[in-house]
């Protein structure tokens, strides 16, 4: 698996409102995936939580994740990339996840009565698929 900085390509995938999973680790060891939305931000994702989300307890404990990016218009090229949770930070005034938000639905996030975290993700290691796979440092 090549390690970053991701392909032109990839990062165009990356930038685009794409549906995506992410996957944590439970305290036992037992893997756990979930949609999600998210955000390419200067070479790192930004994902968003609600405060009583199972998954943020996951990423206290073990800040090891997988995010897998679908492209929209295909499944079939995606981007799998492994990496960690480097900073979580409460999002009081919930200005990350109207920027995530807007990417997707093009306006604020509409719940606006439980606090949010912030999560940034440092991607390890990546792999693509699809089209993905006419990159030049693309492996499977």
């Amino acid at each position: 698996m090549p390690k970053p900085p991701l392909p032109d390509a990839v990062s165009e995938l990356l930038a685009k409102p794409n549906p995506s999973v992410i996957t944590t680790v439970r305290p036992d060891g037992q893997p756990v995936s979930v949609a999600t939305w998210y955000l390419w931000d200067n070479g790192r994702i930004l994902v968003n939580m609600d405060e009583g989300r199972k998954r943020l307890e996951h990423v206290r404990n073990d800040p090891r994740v997988s995010v897998t990016v679908l492209a929209a218009d295909s499944w079939y090229t995606h981007v799998s990339m492994q990496g960690r949770v480097v900073e979580l930070r409460d999002d009081p005034d919930l200005v990350d996840i109207d920027r995530i938000a807007k990417h997707y639905i093009g306006d604020r996030y509409p719940k606006r009565e439980r606090n949010r975290i912030s999560a940034w993700i440092e991607i390890d290691r990546w792999h693509g698929w699809g089209k993905m796979e006419n990159t030049d440092v693309v492996h499977h």
